[in-house]
């Protein structure tokens, strides 16, 4: 006779390793096509207490773990002194986990409090004040990369929030240099989406801190975006992936931005042109838009 119970924990325990193994091969491929790491470096990775960062950082451990180069990993977390923050959570987990770790305290809060009017949004300063100190922090501890916890869904949160309110085509890059030309910024979790990360949080366990201790408000506009998105994630099935495609896939020359082409020294030629007038072909949709290419003796993770 058949013990449900029994079945039901085995079919837990292999998705659950289903899905550990699908983040670790879309991290490892965001860190090989944008080339996020490499031999020597020491990699500081931003945690926040969220489902995000813990995330980030436990698969980077496991990547660490059986990766062909050596790569060192501190976690570091900025406490802003929010009303209410757990300042222990972080510390027990991280030592409990025998990770290495700073805690930062500066009171940002405060700050923020004091320049924005009530009800205005906050995080935007709260944003550039967290920046720099993290900027700082990693310039103390000699980090040559900073990895944050974003995902595909805050990539794509950011192009929409770019495209209805700021007129620009622009999201977030998966690999940046800091504005003064000293930090390299990486996102590894680029590939992923949130409800990988929701599941795989859930089945870790993390000792989730809230991020609303600000009293964040929900009508802010990346929260109308996220929203929207999950709407179109329920009715339409793979829109966002491929959206997501769509960033990785861009034609200048089909766009109007005449500083990213030159429209005006265009001229009729002899030969084909490649991309020329592509916009008139039937459109090609693929069940696998995202180019993920993975070297796998490439000496990166």
């Amino acid at each position: 006779m058949i013990d449900v119970r029994e079945s039901s924990v085995q079919k837990q325990v292999y998705e659950g390793n289903k899905l550990a193994k699908r983040l670790r091969r879309q991290v490892g491929e965001a860190i090989a096509d944008f080339e996020m790491i490499g031999e020597g470096d020491k990699v500081m990775v931003c945690v926040s207490g969220g489902k995000d960062s813990y995330a980030l950082l436990d698969i980077l451990l496991s990547l660490r773990d059986h990766a062909p180069i050596n790569f060192e990993i501190v976690a570091v977390n900025l406490d802003q002194k929010h009303p209410g923050f757990p300042e222990h959570v972080l510390p027990e987990y991280l030592a409990a986990r025998g990770i290495a770790y700073r805690i930062i305290e500066q009171d940002t809060y405060s700050v923020v409090k004091r320049v924005i009017p009530e009800g205005k949004t906050m995080c935007g300063l709260c944003s550039r004040l967290r920046r720099g100190v993290l900027y700082r922090v990693a310039a103390q501890i000699g980090a040559t990369r900073i990895a944050l916890g974003h995902h595909r869904d805050d990539i794509l949160e950011t192009f929409f929030l770019n495209l209805f309110h700021g007129g620009r085509l622009k999201a977030m890059p998966a690999k940046l240099v800091s504005d003064d030309g000293q930090h390299m910024v990486i996102r590894p979790l680029a590939y992923c989406n949130e409800r990988d990360l929701e599941k795989y949080a859930q089945q870790k366990n993390f000792p989730i801190i809230p991020c609303n201790l600000c009293g964040s408000q929900q009508h802010l506009q990346r929260q109308v975006i996220k929203e929207m998105m999950r709407d179109w994630d329920k009715r339409f099935p793979g829109r966002l992936h491929t959206m997501f495609a769509a960033l990785t896939r861009v034609s200048p020359s089909h766009l109007l931005d005449e500083e990213l082409f030159d429209f005006r020294g265009l001229a009729t030629r002899d030969g084909a042109f490649a991309g020329g007038d592509i916009a008139f072909d039937s459109e090609d949709i693929s069940e696998n838009l995202i180019p993920l290419r993975v070297e796998r003796n490439s000496g990166r993770v």
